[in-house]
């Protein structure tokens, strides 16, 4: 994953209103990750911008409940949040 961290991402074009969240995560875990957060009755909208590589954008007004589950999906997933 080292050599992620050097690609510069580039985010699909979000409204005022929206936090983004970058997660890198094998490419194999990204359908069980969309479905989980797809189940999340609108939490965010996941892009993938190349294999595991994903932005996830959610309205700022459920940053919270974005962060939580970002955290125990990476826990679960052995997945990593990259820094904006």
């Amino acid at each position: 994953m080292a050599d992620v961290m050097s690609r510069v991402a580039v985010s699909p074009c979000l409204g005022d209103g929206l936090v983004v969240r970058r997660v890198v995560m094998r490419a194999r875990d990204v359908v069980f990750f969309k479905g989980v957060v797809e189940a999340s009755e609108g939490l965010a909208a996941v892009f993938a911008e190349h294999g595991g590589d994903l932005v996830v954008a959610a309205p700022e007004t459920r940053v919270a409940e974005l962060d939580a589950l970002l955290d125990a999906m990476c826990e679960e997933l052995g997945a990593m949040r990259i820094a904006p």
